[in-house]
């Protein structure tokens, strides 16, 4: 499922600043708590999108650089100074409603989604993990991420075509005990 400007989207956001200051975000670049960037767990990689409190009302325009939230109920993980611009920082997290104001272009759908079920410093656990799912669903990986603290192994049941396959996957998951999300697989 591609993004398309004007689609919108209401849920529950956050807010990260340090200890991720001058990391590398999920995008390749570095992670600056100061710019108005956020994390989203599917939106293409400079996506521009308004951000509103609707607490508050107050908006702002953040560019997608990273992956995330990993919080179950929460939509975006806004940096330090977008959070800062629409009153997210002293409760932590607010009710907002997304708006895609761009996209950057984007290939054709083919196998972009699959659904994150844990992340591990050690790959025999990742292994075994993946192997279970695989006698189980058919299709799971091992993706290695280097989260600026040492290396880690994602495991992740798909691909899946579209978002909402995804979606399905990871409620099916979920039933059975596996909390997981959403991301897209070239990252």
């Amino acid at each position: 499922m591609k993004a398309n400007p004007g689609e919108t989207e209401v849920g529950y956001a956050s807010w990260y600043g340090d200890p991720y200051h001058g990391r590398k975000a999920a995008s390749g670049e570095v992670y600056d708590k100061n710019k108005l960037t956020a994390a989203h767990l599917t939106l293409p990689f400079g996506t521009q999108a308004r951000v509103t409190n609707l607490e508050n009302n107050r908006s702002v325009v953040v560019r997608i650089n990273d992956r995330g939230p990993f919080v179950e109920g929460r939509m975006i993980d806004l940096s330090l100074a977008a959070a800062r611009a629409i009153g997210v920082l002293a409760p932590g997290s607010a009710l907002v409603r997304l708006q895609i104001l761009s996209v950057p272009h984007q290939e054709p759908d083919s196998d972009e989604y699959a659904v994150q079920v844990g992340a591990f410093r050690d790959l025999s656990t990742a292994e075994r993990l993946r192997d279970r799912l695989i006698r189980r669903y058919g299709k799971a990986f091992i993706q290695n991420y280097n989260s600026g603290s040492g290396l880690l192994y994602r495991v992740r049941v798909g691909p899946k075509p579209s978002l909402s396959q995804a979606n399905e996957l990871a409620s099916e998951l979920k039933h059975e005990n596996l909390n997981g999300f959403v991301v897209r697989t070239d990252n």
